[in-house]
């Protein structure tokens, strides 16, 4: 019955992540033309994940993941050309946050089958769990 415990941990361990990672792309979208307070333009944001290394379980083949952390991308920022921008340098350009929304939405679309991946995972765990206590009785 530990191994089921085990399943359920990794599918949800990966949930959890990709519901972090989704959350972070739904951030990323919201502040897609957005300022910090300080003027500079808001930074894309990453969702890191980071397999928990433990030999032992490995060798069960059991390797959760955890976010290890949510940092800010350090790609350039967009940079166009529009003079009247309250924004806009002495030679008329502007700096934009770093975030392409095609990149942004194929990321919500990889975190979103993942995501679902895992529940089916935990899904048929849980069946599997289900059937032995029927066995049981």
């Amino acid at each position: 019955m530990n191994d089921l415990f085990r399943a359920f941990e990794i599918s949800a361990s990966g949930m959890y992540a990709q519901r972090v990672r989704m959350n972070t792309v739904a951030s990323n979208l919201a502040n897609y033309e957005s300022f910090k307070n300080t003027g500079e333009p808001f930074r894309r944001l990453e969702a890191v994940f980071q397999a928990v290394y433990d030999p032992e379980r490995i060798k069960r083949g059991e390797v959760p993941v955890i976010v290890s952390e949510i940092r800010e991308s350090d790609a350039p920022f967009r940079i166009i050309f529009d003079p009247g921008h309250p924004r806009a340098d002495e030679n008329g350009f502007v700096q934009l946050p770093n975030i392409d929304v095609a990149r942004e939405m194929a990321d919500m679309i990889t975190a979103v089958r993942s995501y679902e991946a895992n529940l089916n995972s935990f899904n048929l765990t849980k069946e599997m769990a289900q059937r032995t206590i029927e066995l049981w009785r």
